[in-house]
């Protein structure tokens, strides 16, 4: 059985000068992404979000402890 710990962490969405939104997540460094909706955005955020923390798990680097386990 696969145990999965869930995090949370800030995500900031700022408007992009030509359409869309842009995120960034303070506690990851070079964590950003962006989308043309709001929504878009957001999947995009939880999909960046994901992929840096299987990075950090698979070079043995411990997640932030700002998040919640």
């Amino acid at each position: 059985m696969i145990q999965e710990k869930y995090y949370d962490f800030t995500v900031i969405f700022f408007p992009a000068k030509e359409s869309g939104f842009t995120v960034s997540v303070p506690a990851l460094p070079g964590c950003f992404t962006e989308g043309d909706t709001l929504e878009e955005t957001q999947k995009n955020a939880k999909d960046a979000i994901r992929t840096y923390i299987e990075s950090l798990r698979m070079d043995g680097i411990i997640i932030p402890q700002i998040c919640f386990a």
